[in-house]
């Protein structure tokens, strides 16, 4: 196998903090045009941060967790809606490089270092097996960045041996379609439109079975429990809008002298009493987050299989710092008075923004209280861990 040139997490990190400016210059016309402009993407794709978790075998940076993490959170600084478009592209693409058949992963991502995958790993289509492959249709929703990734990758229901089960289809851009679905109030940049495939033909090189956990990748991190993956890149781009509220109000506060005041409004106890409380609530979650994954991480590279209870402090971690980033939004929100509410405020996006990001189910409040099972010794009740 053709062995593209190795990259470096802790590189594509400083490439992700280098590109804020971009992003920020961008992050208007994205939400204008309810999807990332295709400059934006192109310079997305040739930093290489869409390879950060593909895996080494096909040229990628297999980089750690919280590098992950902290490449996702400085473009969510610049742009919640890029940072979240290049967090589910990076999830999409990582995932597939392990478990797609090595000679396809080969044609596929290592042989195009800028590729983009699309997906939705919800089984709302169907295949049917025919010769050397199948027949799929279906319509996926919240398809995040499909306007300008080169394959959609959709979850299918499949009858094999009188059972239901999963089955993924790879497809190129010509065989699927966007649906103009994404009207929304938050993330609106990140073009999480519909897509629609049609008794497409797929060949049997082309699909994955995710439900099978079998990764032809042999790294640490094909290792570690997908839900676990799944949730703590979402804290990436929660943390890095809140960051950037908090930094807004901070600048706010510096230069804004409410009406009827003489001093500005850093001066006032409750703008002092709020960004307290919401950097407080922000760097503690944030630091749960990084202890509890590397805790995980350690566990994997030691080549033993992460308990439990390890799994599930990361789901609390996670699901907690996105609420938390929430809850620091809305703290410096409120304390920034009637000019939050204005259009022009970097604070009104924000908080537009980092509430949607908690509507997701593997990072959402619903996922608090099976966790909260498992460190009491009870069975979660939950699919995730």
């Amino acid at each position: 196998m053709t062995q593209p040139a190795a990259l470096s997490g802790a590189v594509l990190v400083e490439r992700a903090r280098e590109l804020q400016p971009l992003v920020r210059s961008f992050a208007d016309r994205a939400e204008a045009e309810r999807t990332l402009p295709l400059e934006l993407v192109r310079a997305l794709r040739e930093a290489g941060l869409f390879r950060i978790a593909v895996a080494s075998e096909v040229g990628g940076a297999e980089a750690t967790p919280r590098e992950q993490i902290l490449a996702i959170e400085a473009v969510s600084e610049a742009d919640g809606a890029a940072g979240w478009a290049l967090m589910i592209g990076i999830e999409n693409l990582g995932f597939a490089s392990a478990l797609l058949e090595p000679d396809t992963a080969e044609e596929v991502i290592a042989k195009h270092p800028e590729v983009i995958l699309s997906g939705a790993l919800n089984p709302l289509g169907r295949a049917t097996r025919v010769d050397g492959g199948f027949r799929a249709s279906g319509r996926w929703p919240f398809a995040s960045g499909c306007l300008h990734s080169d394959w959609f990758w959709g979850q299918c229901v499949i009858e094999e041996a009188g059972k239901r089960q999963a089955l993924e289809v790879l497809v190129p851009r010509r065989d699927f379609e966007v649906l103009d679905t994404w009207h929304v109030a938050g993330l609106r940049g990140s073009g999480s439109h519909d897509v629609e495939i049609r008794d497409v033909f797929v060949s049997e090189r082309f699909t994955t079975r995710v439900g099978l956990g079998r990764a032809n990748a042999s790294g640490a991190l094909f290792r570690l429990p997908p839900f676990s993956r799944l949730a703590y890149n979402k804290v990436g781009v929660a943390t890095g809008i809140a960051r950037a509220a908090l930094d807004a109000f901070i600048e706010l506060a510096s230069e804004r002298v409410p009406r009827g005041m003489r001093a500005p409004l850093r001066e006032r106890r409750f703008a002092q009493e709020s960004i307290a409380e919401a950097e407080t609530l922000l760097r503690s979650a944030r630091a749960f987050v990084f202890e509890s994954i590397e805790e995980l991480w350690q566990e994997t590279c030691a080549g033993r299989t992460p308990t439990r209870k390890q799994r599930a402090l990361v789901q609390l971690a996670c699901s907690k710092a996105v609420a938390a980033s929430a809850r620091a939004v809305e703290l410096v929100h409120a304390a920034a008075g009637t000019s939050a509410n204005m259009l022009s405020s970097p604070l009104e996006r924000r908080m537009r923004d980092v509430h949607v990001v908690g509507q997701h189910i593997i990072v959402s409040p619903a996922l608090v209280e099976p966790a909260s099972r498992v460190l009491l010794g009870l069975e979660s009740g939950s699919i995730f861990f």
